[in-house]
């Protein structure tokens, strides 16, 4: 999606160590889950990895399904469902 069509918390701009250092993560935990598709930062043309605002708050719901005692998969799982929640509550808002 074009960054002008996207909203502020959407746009990539934050690269992975200060990204990491804002969620109080380590680089190569943000490449695991990124691996694991946990999330999907921005890519610049050269490759690197940007992170929005949007990531920085997924990141954090990662970190506190992990203290609830959750594993990777589940919390695959659950951020797939927050997130097929969230299209839908979209969809019949602007229905």
């Amino acid at each position: 999606m074009p960054a002008e069509t996207r909203g502020d918390d959407e746009v990539g701009v934050y690269g992975i160590s200060v990204a990491a250092e804002l969620v109080g993560m380590g680089v190569q935990t943000l490449r695991v889950y990124e691996t694991r598709g946990l999330l999907a930062p921005e890519r610049t043309a050269g490759g690197t990895r940007r992170y929005s605002a949007r990531d920085l708050e997924r990141l954090r719901r990662i970190a506190a399904l992990l203290e609830l005692g959750l594993n990777l998969a589940g919390i695959g799982m659950v951020l797939e469902l927050q997130d097929e929640n969230a299209r839908l509550r979209a969809e019949k808002g602007g229905a």
